[in-house]
């Protein structure tokens, strides 16, 4: 129980951490240099996320091993790291953990002057007209599922033996503010089916209607990380 507990402290404080960075500090999100007053802007909501997992990567790797991401978790699956009773706990106590964290920043924001949910409320992902830079589904599904499949080769490449352990929360949280840079204008940045569950599962509307992507799409990018890792990548010992 250790470990599932870990995995919720660990989900609610991303979500906690960087929608609440998009939705309180973001105010919104400057995609130019004019629009750079606003609030934390792009650079500030990818930090977030990436600061994110840097500190609960230190904090409940020793636990856990951080995954706090249900593609990570059936990836791991996948490659022969994790049982499935362990999957199945912990992809319960990510999407717990994401639920209360959006349910808290929703109070939180309750608290604000004037606040009203919207479409795509709560830092939602989402895509199409209305939604940043109105990218269509192609676009979107690509980008999600190309760039968990790069955030998953890069987790299996610096937590197996040919990495450096002591730096592996580091390059990991690095790689999802690079992600997030990419991505945020497109999707909003998931890679994280619990970090798109939370949010959606409260604004409802075309957040939730939406959520199939994000459900889908990194799931199918880790699955190939982990194939492509086990098949080309991994050593006869790591195998074992």
């Amino acid at each position: 129980m250790k470990k599932y507990l870990a995995e919720f402290i660990g989900t609610f404080s991303l979500v906690l951490f960087g929608c609440g960075a998009a939705v309180v500090a973001g105010k919104s999100i400057p995609i130019t240099v004019a629009d750079a007053p606003a609030g934390i802007g792009l650079l500030g909501i990818a930090l977030a996320f990436g600061f994110a997992v840097v500190v609960m990567c230190y904090a409940i790797g020793p636990i856990s091993g951080c995954h706090i991401n249900p593609a990570i978790t059936i990836a791991m699956l996948v490659a022969k790291k994790i049982s499935f009773i362990d999957t199945i706990g912990y992809i319960i106590a990510q999407l717990a953990g994401a639920t209360i964290a959006a349910l808290a920043l929703l109070e939180i924001q309750k608290g604000a002057p004037g606040f009203a949910m919207g479409e795509w409320a709560l830092g939602s992902n989402g895509w199409g007209p209305g939604y940043l830079g109105n990218y269509t589904t192609v676009a979107a599904f690509i980008t999600e599922t190309l760039l968990t499949f790069l955030f998953l080769f890069v987790i299996f490449a610096t937590t197996s033996k040919l990495g450096n352990s002591n730096m592996a929360g580091l390059a990991i949280g690095l790689t999802l503010v690079l992600i997030h840079l990419v991505a945020i204008p497109i999707t909003g940045t998931s890679v994280n089916p619990a970090r798109s569950f939370g949010p959606a599962i409260l604004a409802g509307g075309k957040a939730l209607g939406q959520l199939w992507l994000f459900i889908v799409a990194p799931i199918l990018g880790g699955i190939i990380a982990a194939l492509v890792w086990r098949g080309l990548f991994e050593t006869a010992k790591e195998a074992a």
